[in-house]
């Protein structure tokens, strides 16, 4: 039986408004007596635009239809609005990467998915505001998945899109292993809590949740409510005779390892070196150049329908 204090408004990516499932599956509920308004993007900003303004046109929920970066402008718009006046984000796959909705469980066919968002109870989680230079400017958004920076960071942004949709997650690994022969580090200082480390790096990754770049698992400890940050940093290799051994510590990510460290926080500034060209980094898919940023957990922002017992919640932690 349909809730009639329900509204969902679902904000699609226009590439995708067009998909013969999501328009099938939408008749569907409507059909079902499931109250919903559609909005599709025709360009960057609008699926902030149109998640801002979900209380002006009555939407008790919000679901994004698409891959991460429409999911992250999503969240960016809801992250305008004042705390108590947030609908719960439901998250229908569309990308051709998904990490998020892959990670936390949900299914990834629009069908499905869109039942999903109009039947799951929401959980709080947190969210990640980044706040950053470059030139100059500051900027400031959020996050609910990922932030890469370096290494991974220049693969998400120089793979083709046509390739990702095609190989999926293998497109990143072929272009990683392109990349790995000419690759350059970034050098930088990190600031946490009490600590401060120079670094010279390959990869760094800021994790809410747990994959990036097609489902590469970065940080797999990460829980979406706890309050903290996942990092993973990877250093600096000279050799690629070295490759081995940082490849094997990637299975285990320890504390303080030759080439990887992982460790979380609730905030976490990068200062790049002044005679270095500005870091690149993909926040939830959208690549960026920066000279320093800061990365901080908001506690518990945002409501998310997720799955019940999903394995990203504190509460399903396995001992």
């Amino acid at each position: 039986m349909t809730d009639p204090n329900k509204h969902y408004l679902l904000i699609i990516n226009g590439k995708s408004a067009g998909d013969p499932e999501l328009r099938e599956a939408v008749a569907a509920q409507r059909k079902a007596g499931v109250a919903i308004t559609v909005r599709a993007t025709w360009e960057g900003g609008d699926a902030a635009d149109f998640a801002a303004d979900a209380e002006a046109l009555g939407a008790t929920h919000v679901v994004a239809c698409g891959g991460d970066g429409t999911v992250n402008e999503v969240v960016n718009g809801l992250m305008r609005l004042p705390h108590d006046h947030r609908p719960p984000l439901g998250i229908v796959p569309l990308g051709s990467a998904n990490d998020f909705a892959t990670s936390v469980g949900l299914p990834l066919e629009p069908g499905p998915a869109l039942q999903a968002a109009i039947s799951l109870a929401a959980a709080p989680i947190d969210v990640i505001r980044m706040t950053a230079e470059a030139n100059g400017e500051q900027s400031v958004s959020y996050y609910v998945n990922m932030t890469t920076g370096g290494f991974g960071a220049e693969i998400t942004s120089s793979t083709p899109k046509t390739l990702k949709r095609m190989l999926g997650g293998g497109a990143y690994s072929l272009m990683g292993a392109l990349k790995a022969w000419r690759h350059r580090s970034y050098r930088g200082t990190l600031h946490w809590a009490d600590s401060e480390q120079a670094a010279s790096l390959l990869l760094l990754a800021l994790g809410n949740g747990r994959q990036s770049g097609g489902g590469q698992v970065l940080t797999p400890r990460a829980r979406l409510d706890d309050g903290r940050l996942d990092v993973l940093l990877v250093k600096d290799f000279r050799s690629v005779l070295e490759l081995p051994a940082l490849l094997g510590e990637l299975q285990h990510f320890p504390s303080d390892g030759r080439y990887v460290r992982y460790f979380t926080a609730s905030q976490l500034t990068v200062t790049t070196k002044p005679d270095d060209d500005p870091w690149p980094l993909t926040l939830d898919g959208e690549a960026k150049r920066y000279e320093r940023f800061t990365a901080e957990v908001v506690p518990l922002a945002l409501k998310v329908l997720l799955p019940e017992g999903c394995a990203l919640l504190s509460a399903n932690e396995r001992h």
